[in-house]
């Protein structure tokens, strides 16, 4: 964003819009993935998603409109959305039992790394031009793409849960189910402000510039890379209930730190704490997921789906929500304030719906 809006691509509100059309994208094709798997060969659907990543990366390169970028915005976040929908279920069955937990860790660990690349390598290619970092990003997705081209499972027509028949089976509707997808949605909703917001933030928000910028996003990413694994680790000790509640309680207030102080200190321990709870939120979401539904692959693999469309509609709404707010205000602190109430009420909730029993 603050590359893009000084360059004078784009005003800081359509570069904030653009962000956001990275959401709803990724939205669109977590929605859009099973469907695909269930018509195409798998890796075939992984492949061509790769490809579209890697085209849209080559075509931000030229600002020729506004409709032109958002278009390109959006299939990045449709190529993310089907990749990350598509490849652990395509890739797990094909490894051995005893090395899933691992492999299923590694897929998830490796979004962090690419965010920890991502604020090193993109402040390094911006000393080029911007039209030559989006180009420079390309070469890497391409050469990324060209790796992975023959390692997907062949002969993946469908990608669906063990002994799921063609019928989807009904999710379970249980009054703390419910509530935990709201509340899945409303700490989605909170991420966005870091998600989207962190590097423009701290490289013209604070006068950092760029290089800070990157760092807050590398300290970001390392949180990523950690949090899958803290998060679990910690729910295997004190249980899923209890993480996830000291998961937004944490959330709400380093989040909500933002909009109150920019000191290094707090914006470091914010930048790493919420990276770790953008992939670390899954693995407690699942676990409650199966506490709170019979053991019944197909009905909790159809409450899963729920959830991570709950997941994925709370990034978009915060994405554009909070995009039209900075539109008219221009306030870093509102929307971090926003973000700290999102998870806040998420809190409220999942402390009355437990109160009230089942």
């Amino acid at each position: 964003m603050p590359a893009l809006i000084g360059a004078g691509w784009f005003t800081p509100p359509a570069a904030a819009y653009l962000g956001a059309a990275n959401l709803v994208g990724y939205l669109a094709g977590a929605l859009l993935g099973q469907r695909l798997a269930a018509r195409v060969d798998a890796g075939l659907a992984l492949r061509a998603m790769m490809a579209l990543a890697t085209g849209a990366f080559f075509a931000c390169a030229s600002p020729l409109s506004f409709v032109w970028y958002l278009l390109w915005r959006l299939a990045a976040g449709v190529a993310g959305g089907v990749l990350m929908v598509l490849a652990a279920p395509t890739v797990l069955p094909h490894v051995r039992p005893e090395r899933r937990g691992v492999a299923g860790g590694v897929i998830f660990t490796g979004v962090g790394l690419g965010i920890a690349a991502s604020g090193t390598v993109v402040p390094l290619l911006l000393r080029w031009g911007l039209a030559q970092t989006w180009c420079g990003l390309g070469v890497v997705s391409a050469a990324l793409t060209l790796v992975a081209w023959n390692g997907w499972p062949r002969g993946t027509a469908r990608v669906e849960s063990a002994a799921t028949p063609h019928a989807p089976a009904p999710a379970p509707t249980g009054r703390a189910l419910r509530a935990l997808y709201v509340a899945y949605a409303l700490n989605a909703f909170g991420l966005v402000p870091h998600m989207v917001f962190l590097v423009d933030f701290v490289a013209r928000g604070l006068g950092r510039g760029l290089d800070a910028g990157g760092r807050a996003w590398v300290v970001f990413g390392v949180g990523a890379m950690l949090g899958p694994v803290l998060a679990g680790t910690l729910a295997d000790r004190i249980g899923f209930n209890a993480t996830m509640r000291l998961a937004f309680v944490l959330q709400t207030i380093l989040i909500g730190a933002l909009a109150l102080t920019a000191a290094p200190p707090w914006l470091i321990v914010s930048s790493l704490v919420i990276g770790a709870f953008v992939p670390g939120m899954v693995p407690l979401t699942l676990g409650r997921v199966h506490e709170l539904t019979p053991p019944d692959p197909r009905r909790r693999a159809a409450a899963w789906s729920h959830a991570t469309t709950a997941f994925a509609l709370g990034q978009a709404v915060g994405g554009y929500g909070l995009s039209f707010v900075y539109a008219r205000s221009g306030d870093y602190a509102t929307l971090f304030a926003l973000g700290a109430m999102a998870v806040g009420l998420a809190l409220v909730i999942d402390v009355v719906t437990r109160r009230a029993g089942p």
